[in-house]
């Protein structure tokens, strides 16, 4: 079963111990104690000498997934595009682009909208960035 390896570490360090002087006191081999912290996987029976060990409950040692919502906010750049039958040239797309990631925008995707014969004279590029708390 997973388990929460940096509070072992962290538990054990505020005790002054060793690795070797934590399995002594929980009984266990000192090469268990290194997979332990190395892997953050453990037995039942392990969890429960190491738990007694350093006094702490059982479910203490239980590894915690902390999910992170994150928020983001999108904007829209048109940016000319003279592309399709007889029509030659495009704008300085680079140019639009890095002006806009100096504001801290990652680009996520670029749009090409067509008319009927193929042609368009724009593209949309389609910008986020993260929402800070």
């Amino acid at each position: 079963m997973k388990i929460n390896a940096d509070l072992i570490i962290r538990l054990r360090h505020q005790k002054s111990w060793s690795q070797e002087e934590l399995a002594i006191a929980a009984g266990l081999n000192l090469r268990t104690i290194q997979r332990i912290e190395k892997e953050a996987t453990i037995s039942l029976q392990s969890k429960k000498s190491l738990a007694s060990a350093l006094e702490v409950d059982i479910h203490d040692l239980d590894y915690k997934e902390t999910t992170e919502m994150k928020s983001y906010e999108y904007k829209t750049v048109s940016i000319k595009f003279n592309h399709g039958w007889f029509k030659k040239g495009i704008s300085n797309v680079d140019q639009a682009l890095n002006e806009e990631a100096i504001g801290g925008w990652r680009f996520k995707q670029m749009v090409i909208p067509t008319d009927s014969t193929g042609g368009s004279e724009q593209m949309i590029a389609i910008f986020e960035r993260e929402l800070v708390e």
